[in-house]
């Protein structure tokens, strides 16, 4: 006889559970671990592939890391993944939505490398850089810059959301529908005007505009290959 499942079960599918649980053990760990000296999210989070800390790894291993200072930062990120991630793995299922998402992260990584270059164009040809309260070494300050978050993967997530599920409805700050795929629209617009106008502090947008590109680009492969379906739902 089937054993019942439990709530947690039910709540979300395999994928999308694991995934809060690894990156909420992860968030706690590194409090732990930078309490004892060991900062995780130097050692696991992206850096500027020319900056002597850049590992390839973490094209990966940033996506699971989180600001340390910030609750809010992680749980507004596995809000996300559950709210997106477990409709699309229930339509997909887990083998295609976990490499989806990690093919998201990695995009989104690249991006930010990419932004990063142009960013820092000619740096390399001083031996310090004024940071505003010292001069560093370039290669000390190169190895400042940094990126942690899932949010390309989330991005890549609310693009394949908004394709499988247009004229469902997302609520903008809880209140306000919207249809998912002007929601994409709306806010993959933003993220590019953010990212080009250079606004919103620390945030990532180009980060986040590669994970949507790097979502689409994937989509597209798979429907051309016949491997997913044009269908969408309701």
């Amino acid at each position: 006889m089937q054993q019942p499942s439990s709530l947690w079960s039910r709540l979300a599918p395999p994928v999308v559970r694991n995934l809060i649980v690894i990156n909420l053990i992860i968030w706690v760990a590194s409090i732990v671990l930078l309490r004892r000296g060991i900062d995780l999210n130097d050692l696991l989070g992206l850096h500027y592939f020319a900056a002597d800390k850049f590992r390839l790894f973490q094209l990966v291993s940033y996506t699971f890391l989180h600001d340390t200072s910030s609750l809010e930062h992680v749980l507004s990120n596995m809000f996300a993944v559950w709210m997106f991630g477990s409709a699309i793995e229930q339509v997909w299922g887990s083998r295609r939505f976990i490499f989806f998402y990690i093919l998201c992260g990695i995009s989104a990584g690249l991006t930010q490398e990419l932004s990063w270059m142009y960013e820092l164009r000619g740096i390399e040809g001083y031996q310090m850089v004024d940071i505003g309260t010292e001069l560093l070494s370039t290669r000390a300050f190169l190895d400042l810059l940094i990126t942690v978050g899932a949010s390309g993967s989330v991005f890549g997530l609310l693009l394949a959301y908004g394709m499988l599920f247009p004229n469902s409805y997302v609520f903008v700050g809880f209140f306000i529908p919207l249809k998912a795929k002007y929601f994409v629209l709306i806010y993959g617009a933003l993220e590019l005007y953010l990212g080009t106008h250079n606004t919103g502090g620390s945030i990532a947008h180009f980060a986040h505009l590669g994970g949507i590109i790097g979502g689409l680009i994937l989509i597209l492969l798979w429907r051309k290959k016949g491997e997913i379906s044009r269908q969408s739902f309701n």
